[in-house]
């Protein structure tokens, strides 16, 4: 047998995790060989519940779960980790102005980020889901200098499941057989859920999406909005946010990680941008699609970008400055 990991998840009283813990602990994740020691943080408020979520994954008897910590100390939570899964962020609350949300936020992963630094291995894998991820996933890597940008990566793995998913229901097939969607940029309402390169397996015979489905007014408006917009349809309709989804696509991301991504298949992550080949601004954490090998992402280069896509691109990337720009001046303060 492996020696343990050491894999954080923050917020691990909340409802998000309650989703992700099990998979985790079951060895959907980091593999069936692979032995977890979990650590669960939170505000202190949630202790006694962490106390019931610890009770149910022993009560799993899961034999990979060699040891839950639930803990609301950062040098207990942070040390010596190979995995870090920030879940945990300031929600908005009504009447909250975006600034507002920022600011709390980036409080939250400063502390996060010097603690990472502090006392987590130099090659932890970092993914960072409290919203407004890219911007909080920036802020905490900018408060770990030792620890290399490319270890931080934000969730935009639930954009990119749902953007197959829409596809593939439209065309009648699996999801499995809608590969190579992209999501471009922040992981807000102005991302860009692309299907310029997807390919879909149409029971048997391999085709473009846009043959595919054959509406390109669907493509370029509906199907954009209905992905832009879901979580807040989830929210709506179940009056509490993604849960099961957001597990699973963080299972997804991190296995990805872990184990790479099939031959010639790409996937979705918010990444540091530094001198990538589609004029995306440096320094922030910007949506592309990455291939992944030895625990190294590659963003996927060469892709042809039509105006339509440029103009989508260029939006979402002005916004995620802007949060930027907005951010660092609470990150001095």
């Amino acid at each position: 047998m492996a020696e343990p990991i050491r894999v954080l998840v923050t917020g691990a009283a909340g409802q998000i995790a309650y989703s992700l813990l099990y998979s985790i602990a079951k060895g959907d994740v980091f593999g069936k060989d692979q032995p977890i020691i979990l650590v669960l943080l939170d505000i202190s408020p949630m202790l006694p519940v962490l106390d019931g979520v610890v009770m149910e994954l022993q009560d799993c008897a899961l034999p990979l779960l060699r040891e839950v910590i639930p803990t609301d100390k950062v040098e207990v939570g942070f040390k010596d980790l190979d995995a870090a899964i920030l879940v945990g962020s300031m929600p908005r609350k009504e009447g909250m102005e975006r600034k507002d949300l920022l600011k709390a936020n980036v409080a939250i992963f400063k502390t996060q980020g010097e603690a990472l630094e502090k006392y987590a291995k130099k090659t932890v894998k970092v993914l960072v889901v409290g919203n407004p991820a890219n911007t909080n996933c920036l802020i905490a890597s900018k408060s770990a200098p030792s620890i290399p940008k490319e270890n931080f990566s934000c969730l935009t793995r639930l954009d990119h499941n749902r953007a197959r998913s829409q596809v593939a229901m439209r065309v009648g097939v699996p999801s499995d057989s809608v590969k190579n969607v992209i999501i471009w940029g922040n992981h807000s309402s102005t991302q860009y859920p692309d299907v310029h390169h997807a390919i879909v397996n149409n029971h048997g015979k391999e085709m473009s999406a846009f043959d595919a489905v054959n509406d390109e007014s669907w493509l370029k408006g509906d199907f954009i909005t209905t992905v832009q917009q879901r979580g807040a349809a989830v929210i709506k309709a179940r009056k509490l946010s993604s849960a099961m989804s957001a597990a699973k696509a963080i299972c997804d991301h991190m296995r990805d990680i872990w184990f790479g991504t099939p031959d010639g298949e790409w996937v979705s992550m918010g990444i540091y941008s530094t001198g990538n080949s589609y004029g995306v601004p440096d320094d922030l954490m910007y949506s592309f699609p990455v291939m992944i090998k030895n625990k190294t992402w590659k963003v996927v280069d060469g892709l042809v970008i039509n105006d339509f896509s440029r103009g989508k691109m260029d939006s979402t990337a002005a916004e995620l400055v802007d949060e930027r720009d907005t951010a660092l001046t609470f990150l001095g303060a």
